[in-house]
């Protein structure tokens, strides 16, 4: 028989506490007070995020998005968040881990703010999974900042010139036609691409906009939809650039024949312009469409024939991206006095 019988009430309820010896008694109350063991708790089974990340691209990403976007989404996924968070679980990860991220990223601020966007929509994910309650990545201590992205510098006037006057020294007659259309056009590159000779009216002098080749898996071109229903569009064709095209089949690319050309075509192409004319700079796709609605909106002032040439959904967007402005800032004051002189 047990030398010591004992009542306790311990939480509201009372417990006996039998034992032989004092020293059992306090084992046996401190077992009885403390709270229940870990071990005798259900497990929570918990997600690893490089699991979780990746099946929600497989199913909610990819599936969904154009196929340059997708493939941007999977190079943030990859090059950032699957080093970052990768062998994590998702429930583990606080705004400290997230900051951190974004802190140890020496990128521009817009390359951050794409990493963020897929961030995001996994985290808002879990949340509607149940499996986090809100997603850390928005706690208000969160901050994203960066370097500003470079801007494209247009090319000058002078340059303009001597490119146009030195057309003919381009010795393939496809660069030269590349460089007519690109040069003398407020084109996105995959808009040259995927021009065909069915598009060009050499009569009416117009371009028909209706497709871009794009490159999602950098020498795969992919023929596609233009980027926005914006930028379907019919746009005056130059009379310098007329001169340059010889029309071909009418579902031939102008530029690549019955392929279109891959982005290493494309460089290759750059450099053989720059060797041919002696221009002093790269040759740069995307200067061209800068430097063309710079030259547009400058000589017009017409924000409206410059958005609409640009296929943008906003004229913000051309101002803000692509109208840098020729005037120059000391001649603001000579304005102001003509103005307020009067």
């Amino acid at each position: 028989m047990a030398k010591i019988n004992r009542a306790v009430t311990i939480d509201g309820v009372k417990k006996w506490i039998r034992a032989n010896t004092e020293q059992e008694y306090a084992e046996k109350l401190i077992a009885l007070c403390q709270p229940v063991q870990a071990k005798d708790v259900p497990h929570k089974k918990k997600h690893r995020f490089d699991d979780y990340a990746l099946t929600w691209f497989e199913i909610y990403g990819r599936p969904h998005l154009a196929t340059v976007t997708a493939t941007t989404y999977q190079r943030q996924i990859g090059l950032y968040l699957l080093p970052a968070f990768g062998s994590m679980s998702i429930e583990d990860i606080t705004p400290d881990d997230i900051q951190r991220l974004f802190n140890g990223m020496d990128t521009a601020k817009a390359t951050k703010d794409k990493v963020k966007l897929v961030l995001n929509q996994i985290l808002d994910a879990a949340v509607e999974d149940d499996i986090i309650v809100k997603s850390p990545l928005r706690s208000n201590k969160v901050r994203i900042t960066g370097k500003e992205s470079q801007t494209t510098v247009p090319y000058t006037v002078s340059q303009m010139q001597y490119l146009v006057s030195h057309l003919d020294n381009i010795e393939k007659p496809q660069d030269r036609t590349y460089m007519a259309l690109q040069a003398l056009h407020p084109l996105r590159l995959e808009e040259v691409l995927g021009l065909k000779w069915g598009d060009i009216d050499l009569d009416n002098l117009s371009l028909r906009i209706c497709r871009a080749v794009t490159h999602p898996n950098r020498n795969m071109p992919e023929v596609k939809s233009p980027k926005t229903k914006s930028s379907v569009r019919i746009i005056g064709l130059s009379s310098i650039a007329a001169a340059y095209l010889s029309p071909g089949p009418q579902n031939d690319f102008v530029v690549g024949g019955k392929n279109p050309m891959s982005y290493t075509q494309v460089r290759r192409m750059c450099i053989r312009i720059k060797r041919d004319t002696g221009f002093d700079e790269n040759i740069t796709p995307i200067r061209f469409r800068t430097t063309v609605l710079t030259d547009l909106y400058d000589q017009t002032k017409d924000i409206k024939l410059a958005q609409a040439a640009a296929g943008h959904t906003t004229s913000a967007m051309t101002l803000r991206y692509y109208v840098k402005g020729r005037e120059e800032t000391i001649r603001a004051a000579g304005v102001v006095d003509d103005v307020y002189g009067k």
